[in-house]
């Protein structure tokens, strides 16, 4: 929606996600709280019994036995996986593993780069030497501290990603000779898809030196959608990575259906939400639209979208009344957040003086949106005689809020705007608000919000629990 763009800020840092020179803003708050990956506790050394010697130009620190017992891992993930789904051995990169020091000027200069200065920030596989290299001085140790030991583990998993496009048929000749078949977003789709099936066989507890307890990826999807593209970037642009919706559609993707899913992408059954501004207004005001303007434009459409809902599945459908500014506190002794379905009223009513307001400066218009709409689920499940309370009614909640956002997503109008979905993963991820039932309590994790709302937003109502 028209809104202007509004993010936290933290220290820019450029990162090379990619098989050409990319970079992206990272932004988002500080969330590591510690190992969320760590090496088993059973295996002996720092490094889980791994001989990092192979990383070459490594000061065998803390950062580069991280990445060595990573890279270990998501070899050993590829020896075993490459030949059932390709139909031929994992050949290991010929040109090596790369440890840069960034802090250094006299540091050695890696492959496929003037010097070691042009890696700061930056971790790439460069395709015409078959190697992968990063900075331990200024990427690697500033997601670990930002994001947990998972950001690490998804940075290396989608370099090496890359390098199995490589080896599967989709290397920089193919994309070269045909640019339509396999344009970056694609390519970088199918990186972050492969990364999310190594996380998935990480968090089963298949790795041997690895480990990531699934209660932990909500901070793994943090770090992922720093990489996004900056808001209204156009997915036909020649560097485009995806928004933050499409990047964490395919990791979750490959996390939940695997490899053969990822190595089956094409531009024809993958569906990019990264748009452009559409008009120069849009462009100048970053599309944002105020507090009150988004209640205004909103409200409408979800009464036509719900009452839809409500009237194909055979039941009766009266708007809710919005109120604004209320004690929250006195809604039904619901503990929902900001903003609530009343039952007994049948009102939604929304803080106006601090926490919604708040989010809607922080995140954006749309976190505001995605909250709303879960609240008008709840009053779609009230009409059709559902749960309104515990884990269940939180999920179809978040899935219906999903679904409005698919179906907004197809008007002609173009009710979203650029960012707009990002700002929806974003608020999933800080907040259980939309996941919470009318008596305020909320089960799942962001992963599995965020993976609830994708569900209603390419596959509309009827998988948000309804029958």
């Amino acid at each position: 929606m028209n809104r202007p763009r509004v993010l936290r800020l933290v220290p820019v840092l450029s990162v090379v996600l990619a098989l050409c020179a990319c970079t992206t803003t990272v932004s988002g708050t500080p969330v590591g709280q510690g190992s969320v990956v760590t090496t088993r506790p059973d295996e002996p050394g720092p490094q889980g019994g791994v001989d990092a010697s192979f990383v070459r130009n490594g000061d065998g620190g803390e950062i580069d036995r991280l990445a060595a017992t990573v890279v270990t891992d998501v070899r050993t993930f590829w020896e075993q996986t490459f030949p059932v789904a390709f139909g031929k051995p994992f050949k290991d990169l010929s040109g090596g593993y790369y440890s840069v020091d960034t802090s250094d000027s006299a540091a050695p200069t890696p492959p496929c780069a003037e010097s070691a200065a042009e890696v700061e920030g930056n971790a790439y596989y460069c395709p015409d030497a078959d190697m992968m290299a990063w900075d331990r001085a200024a990427l690697l140790p500033v997601l670990k501290e930002r994001f947990g030991e998972a950001s690490v583990v998804l940075v290396l998993a989608h370099e090496m990603g890359h390098a199995v496009q490589s080896r599967s048929g989709i290397g920089m000749s193919e994309r070269k000779s045909d640019p339509g078949r396999y344009p970056t977003i694609l390519v970088e789709a199918m990186a972050d898809c492969y990364a999310g099936a190594f996380v998935r066989w990480v968090t089963d507890g298949k790795s041997p030196h690895l480990r990531l307890p699934a209660e932990r990826m909500d901070s793994a999807l943090a770090s992922l959608i720093t990489f996004r593209d900056p808001v209204g970037t156009d997915q036909t642009d020649r560097g485009a990575h995806g928004d933050a919706f499409d990047r964490v559609s395919a990791f979750q993707d490959g996390f939940d259906q695997g490899v053969k899913l990822c190595a089956g992408m094409t531009v024809d059954n993958r569906v990019f939400t990264l748009s452009g501004f559409r008009t120069a207004t849009e462009q100048a005001n970053g599309g944002n639209l105020t507090f009150r303007q988004i209640f205004e434009s909103t409200v409408p459409l979800l009464e036509q979208y719900y009452g839809g809902v409500v009237s194909q599945a055979g039941k009766q459908w009266v708007n809710p009344a919005t109120h604004p500014g209320m004690d929250l506190a006195g809604c039904d002794g619901a503990k929902q957040g900001p903003i609530a379905y009343c039952a007994q009223g049948r009102t939604i009513e929304y803080d106006t003086a601090k926490e919604l307001p708040g989010i809607h400066a922080d995140i954006g218009d749309y976190a505001t949106a995605t909250l709303l709409s879960s609240r008008f689920g709840m009053a779609a499940l009230a009409s059709l005689g559902k749960p309104i309370d515990g884990q269940d009614a939180g999920r179809s909640a978040v899935c219906l809020s999903g679904a409005f956002a698919g179906w907004t997503y197809t008007l002609p109008d173009q009710f979203l705007s650029p960012g707009d979905l990002d700002e929806a993963v974003q608020v999933l991820l800080d907040y259980d608000y939309a996941a919470r039932g009318v008596a305020g309590a909320a089960g799942d994790g962001g992963f599995e919000r965020v993976r609830e709302f994708r569900a209603g937003f390419t596959q509309g109502a009827r998988k948000c629990g309804l029958s």
